[in-house]
C-alpha cells in the first residue's frame, strides 16, 4: 500500500466515523421541552425587535428546522401506532 492509499483509507475511514456520529447525534435528539421552546421564543422575539420588526435568516432557520424535527417525530409516533 503506498503513501496515497493509506491516506485515501484514512480520510474515508475518518468520514464514515463522521457520519455515524452525526447520525447518533441526531438520533438522540429529543423533544424540546415546553420550558425550552417557550425560551427560544422569548429569544426570537428579542431578536425580531432587535431587527426592527423583521425576523432573522436565522431565526428562520430555526423555526425550519424545528418543523422538520415536529414533522418527523409526528411520523415515528404514527409509525408506532400502526
Amino acid at each position: 500500500m503506498n503513501t496515497f492509499d493509506a491516506k485515501s483509507s484514512l480520510l474515508k475511514g475518518s468520514l464514515a466515523a463522521f457520519v455515524c456520529a452525526l447520525s447518533l447525534g441526531l438520533a438522540a435528539c429529543e423533544k424540546k421541552g415546553p420550558l425550552e421552546q417557550a425560551g427560544e421564543e422569548v429569544d426570537e422575539a428579542v431578536d425580531t425587535i432587535k431587527n426592527g420588526g423583521e425576523e432573522s435568516t436565522s431565526n428562520k432557520v430555526d423555526d425550519a428546522v424545528d418543523e422538520a424535527r415536529d414533522g418527523a417525530s409526528d411520523a415515528a409516533d404514527e409509525l408506532k401506532k400502526d
